[in-house]
């Protein structure tokens, strides 16, 4: 496991999306926005069950990201690693503070009926960073 440099944390603080590439079924990359945050140990992101992007986990759990700095975008760091938990236990919770640190609202506004969240954490194995 490898921590988030000191100098890159702020970015998990920000309104600083991510971008996370996991693999499909054909072994072709699949890249998706979403909303970050880091609680010391993981990455974390959160998303709902049957996505394509759970199910690549499910089968791979190999993922890369990159969170740029909104505010330079000459700066950002790059993770790979490894999903080591994927969790709907205070998944809700979690997706509505994702909401109120990104949109500002206390609740996440586009949650579908019957749509079961998952809260995903990444350990970081390897991380790049620039600026």
């Amino acid at each position: 496991m490898t921590a988030i440099p000191q100098a890159y944390r702020d970015l998990f603080d920000k309104k600083a999306f991510a971008h996370v590439a996991t693999v499909g079924t054909d072994g072709r990359p699949q890249v998706t926005p979403v909303w970050i945050d880091y609680d010391g140990t993981h990455v974390r992101f959160n998303t709902a069950r049957g996505r394509v992007k759970t199910r690549n986990l499910e089968r791979n759990p190999q993922v890369a990201l990159s969170v740029q700095d909104p505010d330079n975008p000459y700066r950002y760091v790059q993770i790979q690693g490894r999903v080591t938990e994927m969790t709907e236990k205070g998944a809700d919770a979690h997706i509505d503070a994702l909401a109120k640190k990104y949109t500002g609202q206390d609740r996440y506004a586009h949650r579908k009926p019957g749509e079961v969240r998952v809260t995903v954490l990444v350990t970081p194995d390897k991380i790049q960073s620039m600026g």
